[in-house]
């Protein structure tokens, strides 16, 4: 991912709040040839000195046949974004996009059979809790749970890389910066987290 110096950050916070907020990412690899998979992934931050990504895909998948333990991957997150209109500055310009983003180059570590079920378990509970009946792995029987696993392709992804951009129009002028933001504030959920985003980096 190409980072200006202007938009880069180290704020490893950062870094999990976005891909705690937007976990439904890309699974990228380029073993054989370049493929590309949506997949759930979530941190697993029980060692909080090496934080790792756990996902899974499915094992038809044609990605899940050719990975194994040590293969590079790039796991691609797409935090807030929104249009920018040049519309909304005191002189000619271009329009452009804002946005959060993360990408983790990693190597592939394949799960075993109980750090799948402990990862499906883990997943589930996330999305569940907030259901009006949860469903969890607990309550579906596990000859049932083993018997989908099969069907599941569990990967950590150790991070040897970690990229973190905010492009927040940081090279605005003040009162661009400002009216940025009241458009932002007046358009969709996105576009306003952006506008708050914003806020906070001139604080």
């Amino acid at each position: 991912m190409f980072i200006p110096k202007l938009y880069r950050s180290e704020d490893m916070n950062l870094m999990k709040e976005i891909i705690r907020e937007n976990s439904f990412a890309l699974l990228i690899s380029s073993v054989d040839k370049i493929r590309a998979t949506h997949s759930m992934m979530m941190l697993n931050e029980s060692n909080p000195e090496n934080v790792y990504i756990e996902t899974h895909i499915s094992r038809a998948n044609p990605q899940a046949k050719i990975l194994k333990n040590g293969d590079e991957v790039l796991c691609d997150f797409l935090g807030a974004h929104a249009y920018i209109s040049s519309s909304w500055y005191d002189h000619i310009n271009v329009s452009t996009w804002n946005y959060e983003a993360v990408q983790v180059h990693g190597k592939v570590e394949l799960m075993d059979h109980d750090e799948l079920y402990d990862h499906l378990d883990k997943l589930t509970s996330k999305y569940e809790k907030f259901q009006q009946c949860p469903m969890m792995v607990k309550d579906m029987g596990k000859e049932f749970v083993e018997k989908e696993m099969k069907g599941a392709f569990g990967i950590k992804v150790i991070p040897t890389e970690i990229f973190i951009k905010q492009k927040l129009s940081q090279n605005r002028k003040e009162a661009d910066f400002h009216n940025i933001i009241s458009q932002l504030e007046q358009s969709d959920d996105n576009a306003r987290k952006i506008a708050e985003k914003m806020k906070l980096i001139k604080k």
